[in-house]
């Protein structure tokens, strides 16, 4: 047998045919062996050709061609256009003043995307319909119980009657017969429906597996997941069985005396599912209505604080908010009338570096010289954690009540996010699944807020970025600013609060005006205009914005939202 067409053959040369492969071109997805690579090279002197060993082939990302300058691979992504480009695109006026990655990050961001559609349909709509299933099939099993006891009843009743009501027993077994048939067969159907759906979710795990482990760049951008299709639950049918009424013997009125029927009932509710959730939030009982950003923002009232240069603002109520600056007080301000309600000096006499208002109603703040947090109660500052090593800069109160503390080591080396329950620590978050650094080092502002959806959200002024992460402390994405021309400035993320719309909201402080993101890191719109120099930001539960503007003094109250 010729072994080069032996089923038990290596693999051989793409151009000789002959020799056993011993390299690869991932420019051109070709096998080759060394003598052939020369050859290989001289052929096509246009293109850079990516000769690695065989068994490191495909290491090297295909970038895909450019749609305008031909023989180009796009290794760029701009981040205005939501294009691939190639240099020569990046170098014409198309693209001026335009932000761009390298394409290697969007394929990162995109496979981070595809896996959270993967983990939302394994965790939440695969489970979710099957629990459906569970659901019907258990109440098919119910229904054949159920009829059996009525057929039983109807059939023991039977026997206390004479021979010449036979003919009515079996008249009613067989109408009992077609209203069940009726309800099994109307159930079957919307099992068999829930069955294809969840066959549907498999398949398109299934897809979503194969683009995340191909290296053909195309199928990753061509893979989407639509979750409004699966969000949509089905109706759930709801069903009653009839109930049997005896009679007394009758020969006159035999039909009726003996028992009836009641009428059965079949209808769909179309709420009678809920999603499968993993997760507890404060808010899954109730979703807060839809509100619409608003075309023109209107600015409600301006307080001024006093202080020379202002730095943060956290909501005490909807009437109130606390104010720090840089001296040692923190201001209760009655944001109605815009007077000073109270002052609270710090233990240290240094100027707090973040505050933020417990659920209880306690104003914290973050000490970094001392290396303490406090709360303040009944006017009393109590110092709830002390660090060794390490300072705290922002802070914020978690939805059950935790704090969350962003803190630097002595080195200036390291970055960390730490959950406290009161003084104990619970959780520390500092590198991502790869074991990279989520944030930058050094004691640069940083200021940090929990979204309604439990993602935890940090600003990161030194590298310019909002970095989300879940509650348990997964990547979820990098916002990275949206900078049209009149913008002059990169990026500068300082304080950071978040809505009832799950927005996130973060002050762009050399750029005047304040970002809005949805949950995802999608760019929504600015708020800007007289907005010079924002640092720090809250909401109230009405939505409106508050805006710490640094050398202007002034906290300014915003309707932003319908």
């Amino acid at each position: 047998m010729d072994p080069r067409t032996s089923c038990q053959d290596v693999m051989r040369c793409d151009l000789c045919e002959t020799a056993v492969v011993q390299m690869h071109c991932d420019t051109c997805l070709v096998n080759l062996c060394k003598a052939c690579v020369g050859e290989h090279f001289s052929a096509d002197l246009s293109k850079p050709h990516k000769i690695v060993d065989f068994k490191d082939k495909n290491s090297t990302p295909f970038y895909p061609g450019c749609t305008f300058h031909d023989k180009e691979r796009c290794k760029m992504y701009c981040r205005y256009c939501n294009i691939p480009v190639c240099t020569k695109c990046i170098s014409s006026d198309q693209h001026l003043g335009h932000r761009f990655s390298e394409i290697c990050e969007i394929l990162d961001e995109r496979k981070d995307k595809l896996s959270r559609d993967q983990t939302e349909l394994n965790e939440v709509m695969y489970p979710t319909y099957q629990d459906i299933a569970s659901d019907v099939q258990h109440r098919m099993n119910q229904l054949e119980n159920e009829y059996g006891d009525l057929s039983t009843a109807i059939t023991k009743h039977g026997e206390d009657w004479h021979v010449e009501i036979d003919k009515l027993v079996k008249n009613l077994q067989v109408e009992v017969n077609e209203m069940k048939n009726t309800q099994i067969q109307t159930l079957q159907k919307h099992l068999d429906e829930i069955n294809n759906t969840i066959v549907e979710i498999k398949e398109e795990i299934n897809s979503i597996d194969k683009s995340l482990t191909s290296h053909d760049t195309s199928k990753l951008f061509s893979t989407t997941f639509n979750a409004d299709k699966y969000s949509q639950l089905p109706h759930k049918i709801v069903v009653s069985t009839p109930t049997f009424t005896q009679g007394r013997i009758n020969e006159q009125q035999l039909g009726k005396l003996f028992g009836t029927l009641s009428s059965t009932s079949l209808s769909s509710e179309e709420k009678g599912y809920s999603m499968k959730t993993t997760k507890k939030s404060p808010e899954a009982g109730s979703s807060p209505p839809v509100k619409q950003l608003l075309d023109e923002p209107e600015t409600v009232t301006t307080i001024n604080t006093g202080y020379e240069y202002l730095y943060n603002v956290a909501c005490l109520s909807d009437e109130e908010i606390w104010t720090s600056g840089d001296d040692s007080t923190k201001k209760l301000f009655s944001i109605n009338q815009g007077s000073l309600l109270k002052t609270i000096t710090t233990k240290s006499g240094d100027r707090p570096s973040d505050i933020a208002v417990t659920k209880s109603g306690d104003l914290v703040y973050t000490d970094f010289n001392g290396r303490t947090v406090n709360i303040v109660k009944n006017e009393k500052i109590e110092e709830v954690i002390r660090l060794q090593n390490w300072s705290p800069k922002g802070v914020c109160s978690s939805s059950s009540g935790d704090l969350l503390v962003i803190m630097y080591s002595d080195d200036d080396k390291q970055t960390k996010v730490v959950r406290y329950s009161v003084s104990t620590k619970k959780q520390s978050i500092q590198f991502d699944s790869k074991g990279k650094p989520l944030y930058s080092s050094g004691p640069y502002y940083r200021h940090i807020i929990e979204n309604r959806n439990l993602d935890i959200c940090v600003t990161d002024s030194k590298v310019g970025a909002v970095v989300v992460v879940t509650q348990v402390g997964k990547m979820r994405f990098r916002y990275t600013g949206y900078t049209p021309k009149n913008k002059l400035y990169a990026f500068c993320p300082q304080g950071i609060t978040t809505d009832s719309q799950s927005h996130i909201l973060t002050a762009d402080y050399y750029n005047d005006c304040v970002h809005i993101i949805d949950q995802d890191g999608q760019f929504l719109r600015y708020l800007d205009g007289g907005l010079s120099e924002p640092r720090g930001l809250c909401t109230d539960t009405y939505d409106n914005l508050f805006v710490a503007r640094w050398r202007n003094k002034h906290v300014n109250k915003i309707k932003y939202l319908q």
